[in-house]
């Protein structure tokens, strides 16, 4: 079964950004109850995002499956457990090649047609957004709404993970419009462990 809940750590908004804390942070997730987590950070180069996949990796338990956001490669390199692409990265059967056929892939989708075409590639996973408003990103694509997953849940029975504005007051609508899982970013910056356990309470 597809975690219900699926954090995505930002080390340039934990702190200052050490390895220390962002490892951390996310032991605070686990403690919490992630059990599927992803490294995503815009603002470092590679050889910085490897070194904090390969110490992330290190401090998780076997257990908890890590994601790298964007990269492949690193992927392989850090021995993490998957990838999750957006639209503007490596095409899905690209990095497929790169990943092999035992590590994660997730797609991100923002309309029906990003979703039609994410559904032809071996994705494991589809991400559905924003569903709600978010300030995470700069130039946040149109918001899709419950109805928009529920156009996801229809459509597939991969796992779906919805993004974009997921809060503790909504999370349970989310689920209940049909995603399997929802992907939080800001929510989860002031106290992982005890805001990842509310979300798991909320959705159970």
């Amino acid at each position: 079964m597809f975690p219900r809940f699926y954090p995505i750590v930002v080390p340039s908004r934990i702190g200052a950004g050490e390895i220390t804390e962002v490892c951390d942070f996310a032991r605070e997730l686990v403690a919490g109850g992630a059990r599927l987590i992803q490294l995503r950070e815009k603002l470092a180069s590679s050889r910085e995002i490897l070194r904090l996949a390969r110490e992330l990796r290190r401090a998780l338990p076997n257990d908890v499956r890590l994601t790298i956001n964007d990269r492949a490669d690193l992927a392989v390199a850090a021995a993490a457990d998957g990838v999750h692409l957006g639209q503007d990265d490596l095409p899905p059967e690209a990095a497929r090649k790169i990943i092999g056929q035992s590590r994660m892939l997730g797609v991100s989708t923002h309309n029906p047609d990003q979703l039609e075409a994410a559904l032809q590639t071996s994705a494991d996973y589809i991400a559905i957004g924003p569903v709600f408003a978010t300030i995470s990103k700069d130039k946040p694509d149109p918001v899709i709404g419950l109805d928009g997953v529920r156009r996801a849940r229809s459509l597939t029975e991969k796992p779906v993970v919805a993004i974009g504005g997921v809060t503790l007051e909504n999370c349970r609508s989310v689920i209940d419009a049909g995603a399997d899982s929802v992907a939080v970013i800001g929510a989860i910056l002031e106290d992982p462990r005890k805001t990842t356990a509310q979300f798991l309470l909320q959705m159970r």
